[in-house]
């Protein structure tokens, strides 16, 4: 295949339009800067393609990537042969996994900052303190709270950081098992609050409020309440006159020139042909995986390891954030149905048990969450009847009468945990695909452990007559979060990224997903990214493209 076009020059490219990619798009050409915007799905519509199909879009891999066109491999240790698996997927198209997402929009906490100076060197782990503290982060934060729409009550949650600003929105109402998990969480002293979500519940911003409904979770939604980046900063950028988006396009190489920056991009369009885009800047936000993978693909006789990956960090220190939980089932013969279809996937959450507590046999700690336990069809997929009768009363007996409480598991970084270049398995375009190798740390499994024991404490206090846990054995990759892969710091020998998400040997790339983040944190960590990529590209408009330079200095 050889270059077909090379259209016009412009200031900025933006590789990957979620969440991260999204931020920057409005940032960068609100500022000025002429932008081009690609994704490698397709760019759809919200009131044309999406409902409430359950099979559309939780079983027929409507928003997903297609597994036989870009598949990924996961092995579990150094020595084993890797298989194909769907681990942590995330929609390929315009909007990214924004389009499907529950929407859960805490805060960061102070100490997911300086997690090694807390805690020092961990046996088996790879802590490092981020370049930046919260307070560096928080404008950001109440910048994208306000102008990408979140609910939530300031103060709820008595444990969280200081904030400027409350919140636009105001939360949505519990629903019977939310209600049901503040009931026991006050028996059990433990602070639960509404946990912040990317919706609006009111008129903001020009978007009206949304029909409450579970059909959320892995769905579109077609009501526009779902704060997206595809119906938010996708327009708000469109409406500079300064940004283009291409969508269906593959980016499959950053170009390198002799004097060691990045020239712009090469990428395969919608009818297959191969263009050259050239830009002043490049900026990567494709997911901490496949980000970490296109600097892989990148590789020159300058770099022959990875794009800016002198350091030899690139692909490792990865964190995914399993997703465990507790179900509870409640006795239909005594308990009102919990209805989980109704009201929204989540309602009610904690981070009671957020900061370090030696006593539980682990550092750190995580939010935790009331929730719906499955879809309706899905719930009683594959081993109960699913059909007529026996389906309904499935639905009627047990899915009414159950709820979980989940956890995002806060993983610690290790070196060997990583992301590099399958050796044998290719994509659609020939390409080697991201294999993952990755093992949990002693510290993850115990973890997960006390918080599931702790999660069925709650359900039984909620009144269930039986819990079942699902503990950490393995990395599934059941999550769609992805962290560490090309982490931040000040030093480029430990380090692949400055405190500006900007590589430390190619001086006009910048990476504002998840891959800069040098721990995972314990809470969803989509606010903390738009926050940084947000930070990150004002540095990009602001002094970058000025021809400054500027330094952060973080006090001992």
């Amino acid at each position: 295949m050889s270059i077909t076009r090379k259209p016009e020059p412009v200031d900025a490219i933006v590789v990957g339009l979620g969440a991260n990619g999204g931020t920057a798009a409005k940032v960068l050409s609100e500022a000025g800067l002429k932008t081009v915007g690609f994704d490698r799905g397709p760019w759809l519509r919200a009131h044309e393609h999406y409902s409430g199909d359950e099979l559309k879009f939780v079983n027929r891999d409507y928003m997903w990537p297609d597994p036989k066109m870009f598949p990924r491999t996961i092995r579990y240790d150094e020595t084993a042969e890797a298989e194909r698996f769907p681990f942590s997927p995330t929609p390929q198209m315009v909007g990214g996994g924004t389009n499907h997402w529950a929407g859960w929009v805490p805060r960061p906490r102070e100490s997911d900052f300086m997690m090694r100076s807390l805690h020092g060197d961990v046996d088996g782990a790879s802590l490092a303190d981020w370049p930046f503290r919260y307070e560096h982060l928080e404008p950001y934060l109440t910048k994208v709270e306000w102008a990408f729409g979140i609910s939530g009550i300031a103060g709820a949650d008595k444990y969280e950081p200081y904030r400027s600003k409350g919140y636009p929105s105001p939360p949505l109402r519990p629903t019977r098992y939310g209600k049901r998990f503040y009931d026991a969480c006050n028996k059990m002293g433990i602070n639960a609050f509404p946990i912040p979500h990317a919706m609006v519940t009111n008129n903001h911003n020009g978007r009206e409020p949304f029909n409450q409904t579970s059909f959320w979770n892995q769905y579109g939604d077609p009501s526009g309440a779902r704060s997206n980046i595809l119906t938010t900063f996708i327009p708000d950028a469109l409406a500079t006159g300064n940004f283009e988006v291409r969508a269906e396009s593959f980016v499959r190489e950053v170009k390198l020139g002799k004097d060691g920056k990045a020239t712009g991009v090469i990428y395969i369009d919608a009818e297959g042909n191969e263009v050259e885009q050239d830009a002043k800047v490049v900026v990567l936000a494709l997911g901490a995986i496949e980000s970490s993978r296109l600097m892989m693909l990148s590789k020159s006789s300058q770099f022959p390891d990875g794009l800016a990956n002198g350091s030899g960090l690139l692909g490792k220190n990865a964190t995914f954030h399993e997703y465990l939980f507790a179900v509870g089932l409640f006795d239909k013969d005594i308990d009102e149905p919990l209805n989980g279809w109704t009201g929204n996937y989540i309602s009610g959450g904690s981070l009671e048990f957020y900061e370090t507590d030696e006593n539980r046999g682990h550092i750190g700690g995580c939010i935790i969450s009331a929730s719906q336990t499955c879809h309706p069809v899905n719930w009683v997929f594959p081993g109960r009847p699913s059909w007529g009768d026996a389906l309904k009363d499935a639905d009627r007996n047990y899915f009414n009468y159950a709820m979980k409480i989940g956890l995002i598991l806060h993983d610690l970084p290790v070196e060997s945990n990583r992301v590099d270049l399958d050796p044998t398995v290719k994509d659609a375009f020939g390409l080697p695909v991201a294999r993952i190798t990755h093992r949990p740390h002693s510290n993850d499994v115990a973890m997960g452990k006390w918080q599931v024991d702790k999660n069925m404490e709650i359900l039984e206090a909620a009144g269930a007559r039986k819990t079942v846990p699902v503990y950490l054995d393995k990395m599934t990759g059941n999550t769609c979060h992805q962290h560490g892969t090309a982490r931040m710091g000040t030093d480029p020998a430990k380090s692949v990224l400055n405190e500006w998400g900007q590589a430390h040997e190619v001086e006009n790339l910048f990476v504002v997903d998840g891959s800069g983040f040098p721990t995972a944190t314990g809470v969803n960590p989509t606010l903390t990214m738009m926050a940084n990529a947000w930070r990150c590209s004002d540095y990009i408009a602001d002094v970058y493209s000025k021809g400054r330079k500027e330094r952060l200095v973080i006090a001992n």
